[in-house]
């Protein structure tokens, strides 16, 4: 992975054992968000996205850490083949960071993987700690306490409850709304931008073929027009779901047929 000096604002390549302690950022995606291309040009320095690395970076140097993951600058979107690992790594490197810098994010796994995660307004003012605002989240989005506070276990968590904290998330694009989930479930499956909901119905698909936790299948339509079928459209469909625990006997032995 890459990572950036939060003195420098250079960029190294570590792998594996070598990677260092890093702070992690989680926001909002802007206008003139800084790119991996932006660091090597003086002229980026103007960048709204400019802004915002700097500032995080100077927090991880009062924080204590030398360096800084950020997907915008981070990450060679140039290349799909590298944004697809990366992306397919994401809820990872998350889960290893020292902590998680939160600027007007909302994504699941970002919410959950890391071990700490302190929250920021829009003028970078520390408004908590995903422990000192749990209720609130867990009042927001449904995720269990247990989950938000590191007692318990996403796998000890039904599929379908899972996906119920992701059943109010929105994203700029429909295939987003799947890959952001593939850490939640432990899935890899190669990005195709272009499919739309399609990549949901994938996502459902690697589930069923890795998991023997049919919760997957306990949905209910929001809307009176789609057409009837296995798989849910959207995790919207999950938002009802009541908290289901993971047992030995919870599961339904079939066939999955026509699935590529």
């Amino acid at each position: 992975m890459r990572l950036l000096n939060a003195n420098t604002l250079q960029l190294r390549e570590f792998y594996d054992q070598d990677v260092p302690a890093y702070a992690i950022l989680s926001h909002t995606w802007e206008d003139e968000e800084l790119t991996l291309q932006d660091l090597t040009n003086p002229a980026s320095a103007t960048k709204e996205g400019f802004s915002k690395v700097r500032a995080r970076c100077a927090q991880a140097v009062r924080d204590g850490y030398e360096w800084v993951w950020v997907d915008t600058c981070c990450i060679d979107k140039t290349s799909s083949a590298e944004l697809s690992e990366a992306i397919n790594h994401m809820f990872r490197w998350y889960q290893q960071s020292s902590v998680c810098y939160a600027y007007l994010g909302d994504t699941l796994q970002e919410l959950i993987a890391p071990g700490q995660v302190e929250f920021y307004d829009q003028d970078w003012n520390g408004v908590g700690t995903r422990l000192s605002l749990i209720e609130l989240i867990h009042q927001a989005t449904g995720t269990r306490r247990s989950i938000l506070s590191g007692q318990s276990f996403l796998a000890l968590t039904s599929v379908a409850e899972r996906m119920s904290w992701a059943s109010t998330s929105k994203t700029p694009r429909l295939e987003d709304m799947a890959y952001c989930l593939l850490g939640i479930f432990d899935i890899q499956m190669p990005l195709l931008y272009g499919e739309g909901s399609r990549a949901f119905n994938r996502l459902q698909q690697e589930i069923l073929r890795t998991t023997e936790d049919s919760s997957i299948l306990l949905w209910a339509s929001v809307s009176t027009s789609l057409e009837p079928g296995v798989l849910a459209p959207s995790p919207a469909e999950f938002r009802d779901v009541a908290i289901l625990d993971v047992h030995d006997d919870f599961s339904i032995e079939f066939v999955v047929f026509g699935l590529p």
